[in-house]
């Protein structure tokens, strides 16, 4: 990746985690970065809404940033159960993914849903990590590009700029399998994304945008995806759950 794209190594703990997990994995990861004198990577852990504050104390002046896993598109009002993305921020967070491939799936939600909620995390002050990717279906008839494209298109909000937007993408059919498609064809993509950045936000934010590969990165494989010249770090899930695996990731941008 280009020196001007600092990596990004983020942790999406996903539903799993109870206090005492949640704690000792932060406990773990912010020593490990107290200790390094001059990481050369960011690094972001997205715990269940019912951890955040308890992890966001443990991690405070560490370096690891801390974020959130959805919000609602609004600020407050008669969402049950919902998350604003100012609550969010109240909290301490500074990033929050948004239209990852489990809430596209188990929650239906479009790009039109996405595109509201990453504009109402711009608005609050945080990052909105916006996913995007094929299924297995639509890889095998041959749609991938066509999807990717629609997506990014219809998920990016017009206040997007290097300063509030990281992209993921996130093969459907790679995530949580160990299976993943190959440097090549993840290059291609990821080079996909980055001309269509240009083409919505102009080719100086394109060049500055983070874009993260999301589909089964662990210590085997990070040091070949993230020296692709436009993977520019990682969205991690299973091993973001174990500090030594996803420390390990985070040392492939060295």
């Amino acid at each position: 990746m280009p020196q001007n794209r600092r990596p990004l190594i983020a942790g999406n703990w996903k539903m799993n985690g109870l206090k005492a997990d949640g704690q000792a994995l932060a406990k773990a990861l912010g020593e490990q970065m107290r200790a390094e004198s001059d990481p050369v990577f960011d690094m972001l852990v997205c715990p269940p809404f019912t951890l955040i504050a308890n992890v966001g104390e443990i991690i405070n002046g560490s370096g690891i940033a801390l974020g959130a896993q959805d919000c609602h598109p609004a600020d407050k009002g008669a969402h049950t159960a919902d998350i604003s993305a100012a609550m969010l921020r109240d909290l301490g967070c500074q990033f929050v993914i948004v239209g990852h491939s489990e809430r596209r799936t188990d929650h239906g939600e479009m790009d039109q849903e996405v595109k509201a909620k990453a504009e109402a995390a711009q608005a609050s002050d945080l990052t909105a990590i916006i996913c995007i990717g094929e299924t297995e279906h639509q890889r095998d008839d041959g749609k991938t590009f066509d999807v990717v494209k629609t997506q990014l298109t219809g998920s990016l909000p017009n206040s997007s700029d290097s300063s509030n937007t990281v992209i993921a993408y996130e093969p459907v059919w790679a995530i949580g399998t160990g299976r993943t498609p190959s440097t090549d064809e993840v290059q291609e993509v990821h080079a996909l994304i980055r001309d269509g950045l240009s083409q919505a936000l102009g080719d100086d934010q394109a060049a500055a945008v983070r874009v993260l590969y999301g589909g089964s990165m662990k210590p085997e494989n990070a040091s070949e995806l993230i020296a692709l010249p436009d993977v520019d770090g990682g969205l991690i899930g299973g091993a973001s759950l174990k500090a030594e695996d996803f420390w390990a990731i985070a040392e492939s941008c060295t």
